[in-house]
């Protein structure tokens, strides 16, 4: 399977089940298009078939006269014999297999708060109850859940940890009895600990910050781009006051005090409130910060400020704006970081990662104030999804292997889509909130998924050699 598009000046081949990825010309780009019928069918590297060639040859004479067609034609084959062009996939008896392999843990989401100061309009955790009752997350649960992961984790020596929330400095004082509790038990059963935390920072102040950076791989910082459009959706909890206002110049110390030393990223939301959402992404940048993101809100379609079909066509314009802005200031040498523009086409993620995903549900679990387990935060309070507790661990094996067997061959949407071994199948949560299974996929997620990963692989072209 192949995937052709042009974007800023740019024509781009991709070879899906290779990985390859070409800047071509236009000759070159039309003839990959022509033969595509033919040669999809055939063996990998298989030769150009005579009549095929001669057909391909003369359609691009009339579209092409003076260029040298045979030169664009035999650069096609090269290719191919290469193996970057037309090739099969592989993969799928792989995913199989790997998929019947002892289920190991690496990776708690601990809800260290059901409870939150700020009242965000948007938030799925309804403002930190997940559909529950407010409560904190003592130690003692939270030891359990530790000692859960590093009994479930197998050989896997590096285990990872989020703090999340609600907001998790609401706890703090357990979040650093259970960061002293994992360091301690790293030695005996040769595990290393990768401790995260997300925050809106409302409760920041110098202690925090300083124990962060010496024990914090990565920091989630919360906020959704300029002033207006940040508190219209993050308001306090007694409306009065403005959120960015408390939270920005916090939000800059901190993240100037990591940079070189550890990861942190700035993490918005847009919804159909800021459809303009480069203008956040700029305004982050203009506030000093290199690592961001900004993600699109997953609401119900009643909801006024979620994202509908209609919205699509601007939406991804504005991702094509953004990348033109992101090439524009990397550049002039005042660039910046954007998640989902960062793609690795030489290395990136494991086979198994790019068919399978996060691992929710297997690899990757959740867990709240009073030890359940959760296949990942999204479907906290959900209780068909309750799998089992830290006492006595996973008891509904069933939903386990439900995930078990959730990768990009067992969603038909999947199956034909470009994008599949980029974003490996979507997100399972919200495949179950909208089509009511977790092996579909979010309609207009994908179609803002597949603009991103154009725009990101542009971008490395337009940089290549910089």
């Amino acid at each position: 399977m192949i995937h052709q598009y042009k974007n800023n000046g740019y024509n781009i081949v991709m070879d899906i089940a290779s990985g390859s990825v070409h800047v071509v010309d236009d000759v070159v780009y039309d003839a990959v298009a022509l033969l595509e019928p033919v040669m999809g069918e055939l063996r990998t590297a298989a030769p150009i078939p005579s009549k095929e060639r001669s057909r391909a040859a003369e359609m691009l004479r009339k579209a092409y006269p003076g260029e040298n067609v045979d030169e664009a034609l035999d650069e096609v084959q090269e290719l191919i014999d290469a193996e970057e062009l037309y090739t099969a996939d592989i993969y799928q008896t792989y995913v199989t297999d790997f998929k019947k392999r002892e289920t190991v843990v690496k990776a708690l989401c601990l809800h260290i708060a059901h409870d939150c100061n700020l009242g965000c309009k948007y938030c799925f955790a309804e403002e930190g109850e997940y559909h529950g009752r407010r409560a904190l997350m003592s130690f003692e649960v939270g030891k359990k859940a530790l000692d859960f992961l590093i009994a479930n984790s197998g050989n896997r020596r590096n285990l990872e940890v989020d703090f999340f929330g609600g907001e998790p400095l609401m706890n703090w004082e357990v979040v650093k009895q259970l960061v002293a509790y994992g360091r301690s038990q790293e030695e005996p059963h040769n595990k290393r600990f990768r401790f995260t935390l997300t925050t809106n920072g409302v409760l920041l102040n110098d202690e925090i910050m300083e124990f962060c950076n010496r024990e914090m791989s990565n920091v989630v910082l919360s906020l959704d781009g300029r002033k207006e459009v940040n508190d219209h959706m993050r308001p306090t909890r007694n409306g009065r006051g403005s959120s960015y206002d408390i939270i920005v110049p916090k939000f800059q110390k901190f993240a100037a005090s990591r940079a070189g030393k550890k990861d942190y990223y700035v993490r918005g939301t847009f919804t159909r409130n800021n459809l303009d959402f480069a203008e956040d992404v700029k305004h982050f940048a203009d506030l000093g910060f290199d690592q961001m993101s900004i993600e699109p809100v997953v609401a119900a379609p009643e909801e006024p400020y979620s994202i509908r079909e209609e919205d699509l066509p601007k939406i991804l314009e504005e991702y094509d704006k953004l990348a033109v802005e992101y090439i524009q200031r990397k550049k002039e040498g005042r660039g910046f970081n954007f998640f989902h523009f960062m793609i690795d086409l030489n290395q990136g993620p494991c086979v198994a990662k790019r068919l399978s995903g996060c691992g929710s549900g297997t690899e990757y679990l959740a867990v709240t104030p009073w030890g359940d387990l959760y296949p990942c935060h999204q479907f906290v309070g959900q209780e068909e999804f309750l799998m089992g507790n830290v006492d006595e661990g996973v008891t509904r094996t069933d939903i386990r292997d439900e995930f078990k067997l959730c990768n990009v061959y067992a969603k038909e949407k999947c199956r034909s889509c470009f994008a599949r071994f980029y974003c490996s199948g979507g997100c399972a949560a919200n495949s179950q909130n909208f089509h009511g299974c977790i092996t579909d996929a979010y309609d207009i997620g994908c179609e803002m998924q597949k603009k991103r990963i154009e725009c990101a692989i542009m971008i490395k072209a337009a940089l290549a050699g910089e």
